[in-house]
């Protein structure tokens, strides 16, 4: 075993991991029979990684439609654990590697923090490109990230572990997934192992390090100064539209590289001025003003939590840390009087 992989399975490093799965998830079944045998459970989860002989268990798969229609997969709590211990380790490897203009799921980030980059960037430019990966988590590459990976991990037994992790979201996102054929494929492209099931913290991560090669060429071999990144949805920006244009092709060449593609219907150059949506929010260099759907999907969420309180399955304190969670969201937005309304309408 690498030295790596000795910290992993420290107890302390799973000590943490618990405390970080846990998280917001205390009143789950499945996390406090986890919790009430915690000792038991961890030195477990030790012996079985020490030995290797450590297998992740089943996905449970469900559908969420609040913005548009996702399938979730679950890893059993005692797989999440190992997922928090894993990246423990790792992620400060890749992070330093990272550009800072790449938001989501890094410390110190978040979709607030790309909110006030985006303007940032809308006051210095005159035009916008923004793009999206077509079937992005469906269509990551198993083999192209594994060599992402181990370009960087350089301990042959964590990158084991990092393989049967893997292994497990074969398929898993089959039904999501498109097939599509790049250059230099083969009959035999079709059976690739691809896919990271959303919903795991590794693939989050891992989503940023197949994404840190496009983020790498945008900055340093288009030089282009105004760009970032949050998962899949990145933008560019620039004072004429012949160089988005010639942006725009040269992200295409390269993301087929790593066998994605964008929604090129969508990517669409404007001005800064008509606005651009990005994160729930339609943003100008002045103001934003959050997306009508967001708003919609709000007012369903507490409705329906409104008829599970009153049916005695949730509590007060549910509703209200719902409401004041989108409150502080919809703050970030030009939003005062649809706030004002919405939240009239809610009686308890």
């Amino acid at each position: 075993m690498g030295h790596l992989y000795d910290r992993l399975c420290e107890f302390e490093n799973l000590c943490l991991a618990f405390h970080a799965a846990r998280k917001g998830k205390r009143g789950q079944e499945n996390v406090a029979a986890f919790e009430r045998r915690l000792e038991p459970e961890l030195f477990a989860l030790q012996d079985e990684l020490r030995n290797q002989t450590y297998n992740p268990g089943e996905y449970r798969s469900f559908y969420r439609t609040e913005s548009k229609r996702r399938k979730i997969s679950a890893a059993p709590f005692r797989d999440r654990v190992v997922h928090h211990a894993l990246m423990q380790v790792i992620e400060p490897l890749f992070e330093r590697r990272f550009i800072f203009d790449s938001y989501a799921n890094r410390i110190g980030k978040g979709t607030h923090r790309a909110l006030d980059r985006c303007t940032h960037f809308l006051r210095g430019s005159a035009y916008s490109l923004q793009c999206d990966a077509r079937q992005f988590f469906p269509s990551i590459d198993h083999d192209i990230l594994y060599a992402q990976l181990a370009r960087t991990i350089n301990d042959e037994t964590a990158l084991e572990l990092i393989q049967r992790i893997l292994k497990t979201g074969v398929g898993v996102l089959d039904s999501e997934y498109d097939m599509r054929w790049f250059d230099g494929d083969d009959l035999w492209a079709c059976n690739r192992p691809r896919g990271l099931p959303i919903g795991n913290l590794t693939s989050q991560f891992w989503a940023n390090v197949y994404l840190n090669p496009l983020d790498q060429f945008v900055k340093h071999e288009l030089k282009c100064r105004r760009y970032l990144r949050y998962v899949d949805d990145f933008l560019l920006f620039a004072d004429d539209k012949a160089t988005l244009r010639a942006w725009q092709q040269a992200v295409i060449a390269f993301l087929a590289d790593l066998r994605l593609t964008i929604h090129e219907e969508s990517a669409q150059i404007r001005p800064v001025s008509e606005g651009l949506p990005f994160l729930g929010f339609v943003m100008f260099p002045d103001h934003r003003r959050l997306k009508p759907r967001c708003g919609y999907a709000f007012r369903r969420r507490i409705r329906h939590q409104v008829r599970e309180y009153e049916a005695g399955r949730l509590t007060q304190d549910d509703v209200t840390s719902s409401i004041k969670g989108w409150v502080a969201h919809a703050e970030h937005g030009d939003t005062y009087g649809l706030r004002s309304t919405v939240l009239a309408q809610v009686v308890l």
